[in-house]
């Protein structure tokens, strides 16, 4: 790292994060004059400025917000490699941070955490809840629990579940418009369209006998939420196309119907963690605890085996 100090970098993310020469001196415990002069020291030798100094508050350049990428990389490696060192054979314990869709999060991930938490009092957990694909790496992400395929680079995953995407309507909705015949005829009918994590929105790939086909679809209703999808098909807005296990409930007490039942979309659940965290032994027992309990547990998916 030449001759750049660690030090340099725990300022440089302190100052970024923080918006204060001050602040960051506070909490390093070291005098704002320091702190000026690292910042000063980093800035010379990169040949680059920084951050921007008003008399209120400082911020980031667009130098600077790669400078701080590249230190919180660093800096999470060799924090990584002093923990697990340190604490190989103790209980998890520090920063956790999960990711994964609002659905899988609310009903499954979040109250499996829970459990974890209780388990390992240590762990200091946060969850992300979003509808598109993070960088884990650039977010700092150490798990994410995702549907679909896994094509990025530096990144491990392990299948939870074997799982798919299935259609289904309320029956009112088929006694009023029919029931589909085929995959062809689904663009006649008000298809409601989600929008997730690893789908292209408004065009439904279907495995059936014959293989894969393809069909755009439109309907009068759409949305990025798994929960709103569900009840509008409930009420009778429409064909609606989720996982296996977001609506099996809804199939075993007859409240939706499923359509096509020859025809599916491949959606297994997966554990995804970076190459980098994978010899962590706190991502392992996480990983570990997460699979079992999505499997087994209270909180666990309904959907085929594994």
């Amino acid at each position: 790292m030449s001759d750049i100090e660690f030090i340099d970098l725990r300022v440089l993310c302190c100052v970024a994060r923080l918006s204060s020469f001050v602040a960051a001196a506070q909490e390093l415990g070291i005098s704002p004059a320091y702190v000026s002069k690292r910042i000063a020291e980093l800035e010379r030798r990169f040949g680059v400025t920084l951050f921007h100094r008003t008399t209120r508050r400082v911020h980031l350049s667009t130098q600077g917000e790669a400078a701080y990428a590249w230190a919180r990389r660093i800096l999470a490696d060799v924090d990584g490699l002093a923990t697990e060192m340190s604490n190989a054979q103790a209980a998890p314990s520090g920063p956790l941070r999960v990711s994964t869709s609002l659905r899988l999060g609310r009903n499954h991930v979040s109250p499996i955490l829970a459990l974890l938490g209780k388990k390992y009092p240590q762990l200091e957990i946060w969850l992300e809840l979003v509808n598109s694909r993070m960088d884990m790496i650039e977010e700092g992400i150490d798990i994410d629990i995702r549907v679909g395929e896994v094509s990025e680079q530096n990144l491990i995953a392990q299948r939870v579940v074997s799982s798919e995407r299935i259609l289904c309507a309320s029956p009112a909705y088929l006694a009023k418009r029919g029931t589909p015949a085929g995959v062809a005829e689904l663009a006649r009918h008000d298809c409601l369209l989600f929008r997730g994590r690893d789908q292209p929105f408004g065009v439904w790939r279907l495995e059936g006998p014959g293989g894969v086909e393809s069909i755009k679809v439109s309907g009068r209703a759409g949305s990025n939420h798994g929960d709103i999808m569900r009840n509008w098909a409930l009420d009778g807005y429409g064909i609606i196309m989720l996982s296996d296990w977001d609506v099996a409930a809804d199939l075993d007490s007859g409240a939706l119907v499923r359509v096509l039942p020859n025809h599916a979309q491949p959606a297994d659940v997966m554990a995804v963690t970076t190459t980098r965290s994978a010899s962590s032994a706190k991502i392992r027992h996480t990983v570990e605890f997460l699979v079992a309990q999505l499997r087994e547990g209270p909180y666990s998916l309904r959907a085929k085996g594994p």
